[in-house]
Formats: C-alpha cells, sequence, structure tokens
C-alpha cells in the first residue's frame, strides 16, 4: 500500500471551542499514539485527510515538527448528516510491525436464482498483517450460492503475510431464503372476490 503524506501541526489548544475554530479552518483534529509514547495532539489539513481516509487502512507519513512518523486510521469520528471528517485517532507503526486491522469485503458473482438474499454476518474481516502491507480488500465469490450457504473466515483466501484475526468458524456471509408472501394479503384478496362474486 502506498504511503500518503500529510503535514500535521502540533495543537496546543483544546476543548469543543477550539475544536470547531480548527473545523472552521478547513482542519481537522487529531491524536497521534502508539508505541508507549504520550499522546501527541495534532492538526491536520481535512481536504487531504479526506482523500486519504477513502483507502481502508490507508498508511499515512505524518510530518509533525520535521520528524515523520508513519501511521494508520484506528478511529474515524464523522459528523452524523454531513459525513465530514470530526476527528481522527491515529496509530503509531513502523516498518516491518503486524497490527490488527478490519478489511473491507467485497462479493462477486451471482446467487443461485431464486430471489435469495446475501446476509453480510461481518461487514469487514478482522486480519493480521504488516503495517506496510495491509490489504486494500478481501473479494468473496458468491457465485451460484442456494439458501443455508454461508462462507466462513477460513473459506477466505488471503494475501501472502495476512492472517485471520478472527476464529477460522465465524461466519462471514450467509444466504438466506426469500420470503414468501404474505398469506394474509392472499386471503383478504380472495375474500374481496368472493365478495364481488355475490354482489
Amino acid at each position: 500500500m502506498a504511503e500518503v503524506k500529510i503535514p500535521a501541526e502540533v495543537r496546543k489548544e483544546f476543548g469543543k471551542g477550539a475544536a470547531r475554530r480548527i473545523r472552521r479552518d478547513s482542519k481537522v483534529p487529531a491524536v497521534v499514539y502508539g508505541h508507549g509514547a504520550d499522546p501527541v495532539h495534532v492538526t491536520l489539513p481535512g481536504h487531504e485527510l479526506f482523500l486519504a481516509l477513502k483507502t481502508p487502512n490507508v498508511l499515512i507519513g505524518l510530518s509533525i515538527d520535521g520528524r515523520n512518523e508513519l501511521v494508520i486510521p484506528k478511529a474515524v469520528q464523522r459528523d452524523p448528516l454531513k459525513g465530514f471528517v470530526e476527528h481522527v485517532d491515529l496509530l503509531l507503526v513502523k516498518l516491518g510491525e503486524k497490527v490488527t486491522v478490519e478489511v473491507p469485503i467485497h462479493t462477486e458473482g451471482e446467487l443461485a436464482p431464486g430471489g435469495n438474499l446475501l446476509e453480510h454476518v461481518l461487514n469487514a474481516l478482522p486480519v493480521e498483517a504488516e503495517a506496510t502491507h495491509i490489504p486494500e480488500a478481501v473479494t468473496v465469490s458468491i457465485e451460484g450460492l442456494h439458501a443455508g450457504a454461508s462462507i466462513l473466515a477460513k473459506d477466505i483466501s488471503l494475501p501472502a503475510g495476512t492472517v485471520l484475526a478472527v476464529e477460522e468458524e465465524a461466519v462471514v456471509l450467509q444466504v438466506l431464503a426469500a420470503q414468501a408472501e404474505e398469506p394474509v394479503a392472499e386471503e383478504a384478496e380472495e375474500a374481496e372476490a368472493a365478495e364481488a362474486t355475490e354482489a
């Protein structure tokens, strides 16, 4: 995964008022932590951060006070209505270090005919991988699956160097049978038809 470079300014002001001022300037408050070091509060350029976060588990190279740090996003708070980033927690990582992250699950193919539904029991797959080699996503084929079929964590092929961070038998996807039409509605229609015939 390519590293995205973002400049960071050390933040001296705290509290809701300070955070609002930062956001008015199109910037985002963030905290950098990990490796036993004291957390560092920083401010990041909003647009650059927004673009970087479009890639899940993006590797970010932060420039803080003349030193470069590698981080990955661990928690992103967004405005529930407008969707813009309000705050982000960044975890310090090192080259070669393994981290546990959740990777998006993409599906390909079509279920067997019959109107069945695909349920995502897990929306993302927990895995352990090197910080600089986190897969952007895992792809699962659902081609031809029938109702009652399920895909377990162990069934998903992972890139070299990536291992599951969840039970192998954990259900990731399952196919649910199509719901039959409500019989009550059918009975009501039949009753109406009978009344119309009698009239």
